[in-house]
């Protein structure tokens, strides 16, 4: 190739660098869509977005969407609010269903419903269309001592005005079971819940559920209700299984004391024949002192001797007999 078309083609590449880095910093296409619809921005507010790291796009189209729908937005506004951490489109979006909707709903509110973390477009979705929230099944006992387990349908309202730190929908759910144990508690059987179901809902929406919530409840409708276990006659069973065992762990200590009782007399019974048998050790001993003192004569002592010799006799016979009537009556 020639110096000629090298320097051409050296040229045109560097046209095009310039071109891509202009068009960069400078959206021209932006600028022009935003004039065509009445948006007035100028370019070097684009470019002093970019130097800012904010993306024009998510600006200058939401503030082209806000000015179609008469809501007087600035491009400042927009841009904090982007650069809060906030999502410019959807509050935008929001602005323009409440004001289709006659919802008072300003955009300082609505930016800090934002930063919130709520969705403030559904915020305002449900408050033009009620949501329906469905309980799990909540088990409640009445007095008779019957289970009634009970799933609730509640019909609840955004609530703008209540929406940053208003509690959620789990705490709905939850004084709402709340409200269902009470009332089925405070029944006096639970055949009065499964005649008047409407009790329920009377008695929970006279609650005032709602409060410092960011929902308002419409209404609440008792989807379901079915009767579970006899939980009294459960607990009046395991009741007299507990009796039970503490009686016979009660015998039993009773009956381990008579044990040990009775093995302690044994022990005495023993004790009391090993004295009387050191008793008698001790007559023969005292008998042959006798004898060497002259206090008891050789005749006494063979007298002695027969008669334990016939009383050996007699015992021996009385023994024999015995047996042989026993045999006999056998």
């Amino acid at each position: 190739m020639d110096p000629t078309s090298i320097s051409f083609l050296l040229l045109a590449a560097l046209v095009i660098i310039v071109l891509a880095v202009f068009f960069s910093f400078f959206p021209i296409m932006l600028w022009i869509s935003a004039l065509a619809s009445g948006v007035r921005v100028g370019i070097f507010t684009l470019v002093a977005m970019r130097l800012r790291r904010v993306i024009p796009s998510r600006i200058v189209n939401p503030q082209i969407k806000a000015t179609k729908a008469g809501l007087g937005l600035n491009i400042n506004q927009l841009e904090s609010h982007f650069l809060a951490g906030g999502n410019v489109d959807r509050v935008v979006n929001a602005l323009i269903a409440a004001q289709r909707a006659n919802i008072s709903l300003g955009f300082e509110r609505a930016a800090a419903i934002d930063l919130a973390g709520r969705d403030v477009l559904q915020a305002v979705q449900m408050s033009v269309n009620p949501r329906v929230i469905e309980t799990p099944m909540v088990a409640a006992v009445a007095k008779d001592g019957i289970e009634v387990k009970v799933k609730a349908r509640v019909t609840v309202r955004a609530n703008i005005d209540r929406l940053v730190g208003g509690a959620g929908e789990e705490t709905i759910i939850a004084r709402v079971g709340e409200g269902i144990v009470t009332t089925v508690g405070s029944s006096n059987t639970h055949k009065d819940v499964l005649e008047n179901p409407d009790l329920i809902s009377r008695t929970v929406l006279g609650k005032g559920l709602d409060a410092g919530t960011a929902f308002e409840i419409l209404s609440i409708d008792i989807a379901d209700v079915d009767v579970g276990k006899n939980i009294g006659a459960n607990l009046q069973t395991e009741q007299a299984e507990a009796d039970k065992r503490i009686a016979q762990a009660k015998a039993e200590e009773r009956r381990a004391m008579a044990v040990a009782q009775e093995q302690e007399m044994k022990a005495k019974v023993v004790e009391m024949k090993a004295k009387v048998v050191e008793a008698e050790s001790q007559v023969p001993l005292a008998m042959s002192d006798a004898l060497r003192q002259g206090k008891l004569g050789v005749m006494d002592y063979m007298n002695l001797k027969n008669i334990e010799s016939d009383t050996q006799m007699r015992s021996s016979i009385g023994n024999t007999q015995n047996t042989n009537d026993k045999n006999v009556k056998e």
